[in-house]
């Protein structure tokens, strides 16, 4: 079985070396500890969505470059068809699908993102990111937390927030849910 998340951290080590940039100017620009970098480019946990989005872009590569190991190849369009999208199974709680992987120089990532609901009761980790993120649920009910709040989401409702706060959902009612993710 592939482990995905070493592969994807290996691809994030080969490039920021290839970019000649070292591990503590990395982290200072994704204002993390080195620590924390270190451990996402050794795979001891996994690299949010957002930090590879905000990594990219400091590489001047596509997200997808770093998910995949391709290069995007599209810059006027492109369609992603229906559970077609690249899949991402990076977290045991969430599984991604990007909704524009082949199109090249980016601004924002969409994803819909199904998050499973945790069997232990207990409240999944945070995390938090430069940038900004919309959220609309799709299917199931979510609860967002974000900066000692908690948000309980329905299918249709939408959340826009500053993602450098501390965040992190969960799927509620014993049932998956899916919802459309835009990272900025």
């Amino acid at each position: 079985m592939v482990d995905t998340r070493k592969e994807i951290a290996s691809r994030v080590q080969d490039i920021r070396e290839l970019s000649d940039i070292s591990v503590e100017e990395i982290a200072s620009k994704l204002c993390i500890s080195t620590d924390t970098y270190n451990d996402y480019e050794n795979a001891v946990v996994d690299i949010p969505a957002s930090i590879l989005f905000e990594a990219a872009q400091i590489f001047n590569v596509d997200t997808n470059l770093l998910l995949t190991g391709e290069e995007s190849r599209m810059n006027i369009f492109t369609i992603t068809r229906k559970n077609k999208g690249v899949k991402v199974d990076r977290r045991e709680q969430y599984n991604y699908e990007n909704l524009a992987s082949n199109f090249i120089h980016k601004r924002l990532e969409p994803f819909v993102v199904t998050v499973n609901p945790r069997l232990d009761g207990t409240k999944p980790d945070t995390n938090a990111h430069k940038g900004q993120e919309f959220v609309y649920v799709l299917d199931g009910r979510l609860k967002v937390y974000i900066h000692e709040n908690e948000i309980e989401l329905d299918p249709e409702d939408s959340m826009y927030f500053d993602s450098r706060y501390d965040h992190a959902m969960e799927a509620l009612d014993g049932k998956p849910t899916k919802f459309l993710s835009i990272i900025l």
